[in-house]
């Protein structure tokens, strides 16, 4: 089954927005599909339930969504400048890579661009969490294991935080594809909260 992959080769634009007005923090999203609410009803993401989140826990900060589906990190990284230019993020949370495995993209290219958005968004005075994907078994254990493990060399390389897995609780489960669309990639609006269960944590302690 083609679980936890970063699809969505297909799909709208997301289009970025900010949430929330003189926030203290701006927390700057790029990612790809598994961001940009491919295939759900507008406002039911995982990074809609985070805005959603903030204002709950009365935490001062907005959100900025600036993720596109079938985006790879190659696309981020030339995307990257002009949105810390724009927005002047606080922190940015780097969602990108499993379309770079779906392409077959050398995994060297994606751990540099990935390293290179890490530094753009920490030069420019951000924190970063770095968030990772996995792919499915029939990629071969060896690949699927350097493919993770990417995430893992960059984000100690940087020195920035970790989330191993966006889809852990989702794609790893005892009947996960009920919790998938009919692609069988994209997450349903009912798996969204473990995705966001996923990265609050660490995102939290960021912002404290």
């Amino acid at each position: 089954m083609a679980l936890g992959l970063t699809a969505g080769l297909y799909g709208p634009l997301a289009v970025a927005k900010s949430v929330g007005e003189k926030a203290a923090a701006v927390v700057l999203v790029v990612g790809d599909s598994m961001s940009a609410e491919y295939g759900l009803a507008r406002g039911t993401g995982w990074v809609a339930l985070l805005e959603k989140r903030l204002s709950q826990e009365k935490i001062a900060a907005s959100v900025v969504n600036a993720s596109v589906s079938g985006d790879t990190t190659s696309g981020g990284r030339s995307r990257l400048p002009a949105l810390l230019a724009q927005h002047k993020p606080t922190h940015v949370v780097i969602e990108l890579g499993g379309n770079d495995a779906l392409r077959g993209l050398p995994l060297t290219n994606t751990q540099d661009n990935l390293v290179q958005m890490t530094r753009a968004a920490q030069k420019a005075g951000a924190k970063v969490l770095l968030v990772g994907m996995q792919v499915p078994p029939n990629y071969g254990s060896d690949y699927a294991k350097r493919f993770a493990g990417t995430f893992a060399t960059v984000a100690t390389s940087e020195k920035v935080t970790l989330v191993p897995f966006l889809l852990k609780g989702v794609a790893d489960g005892a009947d996960a594809t009920k919790l998938f669309q009919s692609d069988r990639i994209h997450p349903k609006a009912e798996a969204q909260p473990a995705m966001l269960a996923n990265v609050w944590p660490e995102l939290r302690k960021l912002l404290r």
